[in-house]
């Protein structure tokens, strides 16, 4: 089994990284249906539809292009390189909308954002 390492991971929205990244989640889910008979005694089930969520955490940068884009309210395609972009790794390719932003600072540490993100229509797993 092949490991990845963190800090491969990074995360481009309109064709441009965002820079900063510190990490990034992706969640997916799959609706099911019941489809038990009337004269059935065990449950049975059938796949529905599918959705996508995730979040994007990075160091605050206000000169960075990209992060600047990422407000609540608004659109965002991105691609999800959780391996790196070296031929051959994974990809998660979509759209969404940013559902929520914020900012965090404290004395003694770094600024950061926090941006989440519902899924809009089909996300894509394919390799670089």
């Amino acid at each position: 089994m092949a490991v990845v390492h963190g800090k491969e991971g990074l995360v481009k929205a309109g064709g441009t990284a965002i820079g900063d990244l510190t990490g990034f989640t992706l969640e997916t889910t799959g609706d099911v249906v019941e489809s038990t008979a009337l004269s059935d005694s065990d449950k049975s089930f059938t796949a529905g539809r599918t959705s996508f969520s995730g979040s994007l955490d990075m160091n605050f940068n206000r000169a960075n292009a990209p992060q600047a884009t990422l407000l609540a309210g608004s659109s965002i395609a991105f691609i999800l390189y959780p391996e790196g972009a070296t031929s051959g790794d994974r990809t998660y390719t979509g759209s969404g909308i940013i559902t929520g932003m914020s900012t965090t600072n404290s004395m003694d540490s770094m600024a950061t954002r926090s941006v989440t993100f519902q899924g809009n229509g089909t996300l894509t797993v394919s390799t670089v």
